[in-house]
């Protein structure tokens, strides 16, 4: 059963949003997000626990290693948008074979492109290294680090096309399944290749990348297995489905969300580049934050109190997107249905549901719970100084992400792609990384300063889609 109704023209406009409905798709995909997410939060937390100052460094390289994966595998994965947009309009249309066609040419196209992609990744990886990383050792543990990941560009992408697709019918538990054996897989990998059990050889960082590796193709054959168990239903594995008419609609709909995804990260690849700056900064003067830990070696202070703050802000991103991605679903199916008031109930009911769950998210993250947090993260008393006060401006900023995050799902899955992409190409190059450079670098306000431009950017994001959903021009979009 879908996740509005086996009939699509049950559902009238008029009828009370249920906002069970909201949380039996959402829960399932936050689970398996964030377990998803995990893959990464499992880097940082192991780096933290090698000794220093191997420790601070890997975490220090993590942040733009994560960027320029997502870069390239982001930015491809961004087809899962419009898989999900037009599998749940035919879904709801009744049409079960053009919704199978639709993942059909979603993984033919995560095939081709993510070779290409995975080549390119892997030409530009140390000239791009070199632009975000001014410390060499901290460059060269990103650069082994990132050649695995960059080797699972196509496992990621097809990964994200097929739960697309089951979102796009109600099915959300299906990458929950997934994403919790692949995380298992990626601990037990991290535990062995990172620090040398097991008779694996002690590969520091560079066994985080290969773990990832590893994980990502088995959850991506998981997730083929749950294809092939909905072939007699929907025939999602026909090579004849693949169309070119078909996948340039996907493409009209997936690229806008791709450049949206490149552009986020090509910013907060600047982002980082510009927290590097206050690293090789106080370098210089061997004062602020590049400091001489216990160990006797220097530790780039801001880079990895970023990567932590980061490593927080991805799990409430990571949220956030999830609990939007069913408000995706249920936005297109009731498009696809004609129920437009009703895609617009559903879209404010979860904001709604939202601002209350990440005011609580927020509550533990900035009050009762931040040292504890700090602690789990870090061990290095200078990045667990220089974490705190960020840390708790992000989590008072959490339910403002929660609204922007939300509704910029719910339009992606209204067809609205353009829109957001060209939002977040203004707020990105127009607000955050002119704010950070001038509040973190020119006015010397460090990493607060960063990351309070981080917060303006957030607060404008949300009044920006927050206009835009309320404005209703997306209910007419047709696909």
């Amino acid at each position: 059963m879908g996740a509005i109704a086996q009939s699509p023209h049950s559902t009238p406009g008029n009828r009370p949003v249920n906002y069970s409905t909201i949380f039996r798709l959402a829960l399932p995909t936050v689970i398996a997000m964030l377990s998803q997410s995990a893959v990464n939060e499992i880097d940082v937390i192991f780096f933290g626990r090698l000794p220093c100052p191997e420790a601070s460094n890997a975490q220090a390289a993590l942040l733009p290693s994560l960027i320029i994966v997502w870069l390239f595998g982001g930015s491809l994965s961004a087809i899962s948008v419009g898989t999900q947009a037009l599998t749940a309009r035919r879904y709801a249309e009744g049409e079960r074979k053009a919704a199978g066609a639709v993942l059909a040419n979603s993984i033919a196209f995560s095939l081709i492109a993510g070779a290409l992609l995975t080549v390119i990744g892997l030409l530009a990886l140390r000239p791009l290294l070199s632009v975000m990383i001014r410390i060499p050792e901290v460059r060269e543990i990103a650069l082994t680090y990132s050649q695995w990941r960059l080797l699972g560009v196509i496992s990621m992408a097809m990964t994200m096309g097929i739960k697309a697709f089951f979102d796009g019918i109600g099915r959300t538990h299906v990458h929950l399944w997934s994403a919790l054996v692949m995380n298992a897989f990626n601990v037990l990998f991290c535990w062995m290749f990172i620090y040398g059990n097991w008779g694996a050889p002690r590969m520091g960082a560079e066994g985080a990348g290969l773990s990832a590796f590893l994980s990502t193709w088995i959850g991506l054959a998981i997730m083929l297995l749950f294809t092939a168990g909905a072939q007699r239903e929907f025939r999602p594995m026909q090579v004849k489905s693949v169309s070119a008419s078909l996948m340039l609609n996907l493409l009209k709909l997936s690229v806008p969300a791709a450049i949206a995804t490149t552009t986020m990260m090509l910013g907060f690849g600047l982002f980082s580049a510009i927290v590097g700056e206050l690293d090789a900064l106080s370098a210089k003067s061997a004062v602020s934050s590049m400091v001489e830990s216990v160990c006797g070696h220097l530790e780039a202070v801001n880079g990895a109190a970023t990567t932590n703050i980061v490593a927080v802000l991805k799990l409430t991103f990571t949220a956030c997107i999830a609990f939007g991605t069913a408000t995706a679903t249920l936005v297109a199916q009731s498009l696809g249905a004609k129920a437009f008031d009703r895609a617009e109930k559903f879209g404010w009911a979860s904001v709604r549901l939202g601002v209350m769950i990440f005011g609580v998210v927020a509550l533990c993250e900035g009050v009762l719970f931040t040292k504890p947090i700090i602690d789990f993260f870090s061990q290095s008393e200078p990045v667990q100084a220089a974490v705190l006060v960020p840390l708790r401006m992000i989590a008072a900023a959490t339910p403002i992400i929660a609204v922007a995050m939300i509704l910029s799902e719910a339009l992606f899955g209204a067809g609205n792609t353009k829109f957001v992409a060209l939002a977040q190409l203004v707020l990105i190059f127009g607000v955050l990384l002119p704010l950070a450079y001038l509040f973190g670098v020119v006015m010397e306000f460090g990493l607060v300063g960063v990351f309070a431009a981080a917060c303006v950017y957030f607060v404008l994001a949300a009044v920006t889609m927050t206009a835009k959903f309320r404005q209703g021009a997306w209910k007419h979009i047709v696909l």
